[in-house]
């Protein structure tokens, strides 16, 4: 009999012990899949270690703000300026970052010496102004950015970030007469810089021409006659095609107007003279013979404009 009871304390001790196991085993893999509210509260360093894969709730936020606003760190102002502008991705986080005081906080970095920092607040920047309510907060900023995009390093990481910024910025035609006074230096810019450069800066003057109130200031603004290299045949698609289009949309904003290209008032020397002259004539005929088609189609839409 003591056998037999010994058996079953053995039976059951091993039952237990499987049962213990199966729940720990059960408690851990609840914590890998999903169990956030058995995690501890992270700090606001924790959150710019990239080790965590949540989207940020308010509480998060408000913390990194508050680390970005009291810090002197550039390091870790860099963190928190990189996990913000990732965060700001989220279309629901771009709100509560404003509604908690976010978009000053992240705004006055940009003047910040430390080029790296300022690209980050920069990108951060870029990231919020998809709502279009946050634009009316940074909007304040716009002038300072167009300052630091055309005196800053040609090509540099900061000046393509600023660019990005002004190019959402501008998406509607709300703030676009804020940049009127810039658009010759902006045509300086492009036709300085490198291929990623002159990409971005034509995405900011497209958006600027399809809106009729800035037709005049883009034809009447000097610009360079090397700006007709850019129609040239061998130049890059991505390029080629937005100036193909710059020309396209400033031709239909004329047409809007109910004046198609007709001894209008604008100087020698201008856009205007550039791209209703001869020499620009004669390089849309020669670019219907381009091997690419989309190119093609783009000439042919403008070529009735002569």
């Amino acid at each position: 009999m003591g056998g037999v009871r010994d058996v079953g304390w053995v039976a059951a001790s091993l039952v237990l012990g499987a049962g213990a196991c199966y729940c720990i085993y059960r408690l851990t893999r609840s914590r890998r899949r999903g169990g956030r509210r058995l995690r501890p509260s992270l700090s606001a360093e924790d959150l710019t270690n990239g080790s965590h894969d949540d989207v940020l709730n308010a509480e998060q936020l408000q913390k990194l703000l508050y680390l970005l606003e009291s810090t002197e760190d550039p390091v870790i102002i860099e963190r928190v300026l990189v996990t913000l502008g990732n965060s700001a991705a989220f279309s629901a986080n771009q709100a509560i970052i404003r509604e908690l005081g976010g978009i000053p906080i992240v705004g006055s970095k940009i003047n910040n010496p430390n080029h790296s920092i300022k690209e980050k607040a920069l990108n951060a920047l870029n990231n919020l102004s998809v709502n279009v309510e946050n634009q009316i907060k940074i909007k304040v900023y716009v002038d300072q950015v167009c300052e630091d995009v055309l005196s800053g390093p040609l090509n540099s990481a900061v000046q393509l970030a600023g660019l990005r910024l002004l190019t959402n910025m501008t998406v509607t035609n709300d703030h676009q007469h804020m940049l009127n006074s810039y658009i010759t230096d902006l045509f300086h810019v492009l036709l300085s810089g490198n291929g990623n450069t002159k990409v971005q800066v034509l995405k900011l003057l497209l958006n600027l021409s399809e809106n009729p109130a800035m037709t005049e200031g883009l034809l009447s603004t000097h610009v360079d006659s090397s700006f007709l290299s850019l129609y040239d045949g061998h130049v890059a698609k991505e390029i080629l095609l937005r100036v193909l289009t710059l020309f396209q949309n400033i031709n239909n904003c004329l047409k809007v107007e109910g004046r198609l290209a007709t001894q209008p008032p604008f100087p020698k020397g201008s856009l205007f003279f550039l791209l209703y002259g001869e020499e620009c004539a004669q390089k849309m005929k020669a670019l219907v013979y381009h091997h690419d088609a989309e190119v093609k189609e783009k000439v042919v839409a403008i070529i009735p404009k002569f």
